[in-house]
């Protein structure tokens, strides 16, 4: 048995297994304080990665990281969404802290390397698969091993610019399509829309959604608004989904991938509202010979998919 650890922006999970696909022996799930930063994150790391030992035999731990790594050093170089995480030796940490002999990568290429080898893309020689949460990250899967480049950092998806005049480095996918960016944009279209009172009825609703304080309107409620036909929160999923469609389609044209498994927690909504209109902005913005070559699938180990791939990565290299 292993431990899996998920370092997110929103959510820490760690989870027992086996690290072949089998159902977890045990999950923990934690929300993670931002303005605590990387301190906080790992102090409840100690914590529970400490009470997991006492119960489970477990021989390593693996580390899915929510920002760009070096593996190979075992160091985290950033977070974009948590302070506190720059160049700091995650791999040291960990083994000074819980005893076991630990492995890193990147949460995306760990998550796509569990959903290749024993997910959506089981049996499939390429695999991208694509994670929608706090942000929006990648990983290419080719023959069951994770595809880096020549410098690292390949298929990431979330950090291409949308359009020709996005020249600043924080205008992205990621900032448009991502759950903290879907949120920001339904912020600022009730802003935009307060003197226009035709959609007074959908600014209350999503005022009402989060007690009055818009600074604590989430991509959630956002998503629960628009299944439920607020007009200013369907255009913002609108624009996030199609967004999204734009980079999934033009990186489909570059790796010509057999599957897209698409997971994180927006991807989790109601699959009217994202998964089923995402296939079609996908063929209509693919390269034409490319249309119809390759799947779109949901990931087939939900919000857990992170710690299966941690998983994955512990027992792979053990």
């Amino acid at each position: 048995m292993y431990l899996g650890i998920e370092i997110g922006g929103t959510k820490l999970q760690l989870g027992v297994g086996a690290g072949d696909g089998t159902p977890l022996a045990e999950l923990r799930r934690f929300d993670i304080d931002p303005r605590l930063g990387a301190e906080g994150i790992l102090s409840q790391i100690e914590a529970a990665g400490k009470q997991l030992l006492a119960v489970h035999s477990i021989g390593g731990v693996g580390i899915g990281f929510g920002g760009p790594v070096d593996d190979q050093r075992g160091i985290v170089h950033k977070s974009h969404q948590i302070r506190g995480w720059n160049d700091f030796p995650l791999v040291q940490w960990c083994e000074d802290k819980l005893q076991r002999k630990t492995f890193l990568q990147n949460d995306c290429d760990a998550a796509g390397l569990a959903e290749a080898r024993f997910g959506a893309g089981r049996g499939q020689r390429v695999v991208l698969y694509v994670t929608v949460g706090t942000g929006i990250g990648g990983g290419l899967i080719i023959n069951g091993s994770i595809y880096r480049g020549g410098g690292g950092g390949a298929a990431e998806i979330g950090h291409l610019r949308p359009g020709l005049d996005a020249t600043a480095a924080n205008q992205t996918v990621e900032s448009v399509a991502s759950g903290w960016g879907i949120a920001c944009a339904a912020r600022e279209r009730v802003h935009a829309a307060k003197d226009n009172p035709t959609l007074q009825p959908f600014i209350d609703d999503l005022r009402a959604r989060c007690g009055g304080n818009l600074d604590a309107l989430t991509a959630r409620s956002a998503a629960s608004a628009a299944a439920e036909g607020n007009e200013l929160a369907i255009g913002v999923i609108n624009t996030a989904r199609r967004c999204l469609s734009w980079a999934i389609a033009q990186t489909a044209t570059i790796v010509s991938p057999n599957v897209v498994v698409i997971g994180g927690g927006v991807s989790l909504m109601s699959e009217k509202l994202f998964l089923e209109p995402l296939k079609a902005e996908v063929a209509n913005y693919v390269f034409p010979p490319l249309d119809g070559k390759f799947e779109v699938l949901p990931a087939a180990f939900g919000e857990d998919v992170v710690v299966h791939g941690a998983l994955t990565v512990a027992a792979g290299a053990r």
